[in-house]
């Protein structure tokens, strides 16, 4: 696809300093930049390249004055990675998927299905399944009995939904990621054997919910896990039963968070974050990456850092004096030897 400059900015509503006409036929970083194509300059630390880069169009803030001769057409725009969210769209074509049911694919005649519905390869659909208009099921998907789907959601290659959970509209779930496992539920007998407890609840996921691969989200033992509205999952995370996860609430690779604890609205927590069970966490929470969290979070907007988690400034100012403590320990060393020869002289 060759689009212009001028087409850009148009899309963008982006005012353009250079040839408004030069094209471009996809992306490039700007440490790489290739003839052709267009890249951006978001993070200052970046701002060095802008006078090197070789692609022909840079998507730049509209605060941003050059302080030396740029060669690449610009476009400024109120937020560069807005704007390129949408400029992305219209360059990923994405994975090919059959239009229609594809013969290979095995679906019960019992499913309701919406128009235009897309089921590729090897897709198993089990009874009594509801999809929603728009949505695209890409190969080897299973779905089990009674889910309900809602409209434009998208499932990639190998997504497993289990019975009974029900997923809304506009959400996106990649390849390889289990909605409704079993809960972690064992009880243990009086010889110490573990045994099964059975989780005859499901998963609910809202709206505008993006979960990444290998994602796994366990149903709960009674009633539902729940994802709600606008949440965005990132890859290798580990949701227990019973958990509700609130709106908008973002959480980044490799963490876990066990049953029944709640995660409130509008929180960013970082990868390879621990949470127990059991606990709540207030609307807005900020935790850093490999932070521990341990107990219930009451305030509002805290932001949490350290196993087990403790407010962020603290944290840094406690690490500070860790990182010191052999010098400490010598100094409180030499103080306590000197005060010791006082005490030996005075006696």
């Amino acid at each position: 696809m060759q689009v212009s400059a001028r087409q850009i900015a148009a899309l963008l509503d982006g005012i353009i300093t250079g040839d408004p006409e030069v094209t471009i036929s996809g992306p490039s970083k700007i440490e790489e930049g290739l003839p052709g194509t267009i890249t951006f300059l978001a993070n200052p630390k970046y701002k060095e390249y802008i006078y090197t880069t070789r692609a022909a169009v840079v998507l730049v803030d509209k605060t941003f004055k050059p302080e030396q001769t740029v060669i690449p057409t610009l476009i400024a725009v109120e937020n560069v990675y807005s704007a390129l969210a949408i400029l992305m769209e219209k360059f990923n074509s994405g994975i090919s998927i059959y239009a229609g049911i594809a013969s290979t694919a095995v679906v019960h005649s019992s499913v309701i299905l919406d128009a235009q519905v897309y089921i590729d390869d090897l897709v198993i659909i089990k009874q009594n399944v509801q999809i929603g208009e728009g949505t695209k099921i890409y190969g080897q998907v299973f779905i089990g009995d009674n889910v309900k789907i809602g409209k434009n959601v998208v499932l990639h290659p190998g997504v497993k939904v289990y019975h009974n959970c029900v997923i809304g509209n506009n959400c996106v779930i990649h390849a390889n990621a289990v909605i409704g496992s079993d809960g972690f539920g064992f009880a243990r007998d009086n010889d110490g054997n573990y045994k099964k407890i059975p989780q005859t609840g499901n998963v609910v996921i809202e709206d505008n919910v993006e979960i990444g691969s290998n994602t796994v989200i366990d149903r709960a033992s009674m009633g539902s896990t729940k994802i709600m509205k606008g949440v965005k999952l990132d890859n290798l995370i580990q949701i227990a039963h019973n958990v509700t996860i609130g709106e908008n609430t973002a959480i980044a690779a490799q963490s876990g968070v066990a049953g029944s604890t709640q995660i409130g609205a509008n929180c960013i927590i970082g990868g390879q974050v621990g949470i127990v069970g059991h606990i709540q966490i207030a609307d807005g929470a900020m935790v850093q990456a490999q932070s521990g969290i341990s107990a219930s979070v009451k305030s509002l907007n805290a932001k949490l850092y350290g196993s087990p988690a403790i407010e962020y400034t603290n944290y840094l100012k406690s690490y500070a004096h860790f990182r010191k403590l052999p010098e400490i320990v010598l100094q409180l060393r030499t103080i306590q030897t000197q005060l010791d020869k006082k005490d030996q002289n005075i006696s």
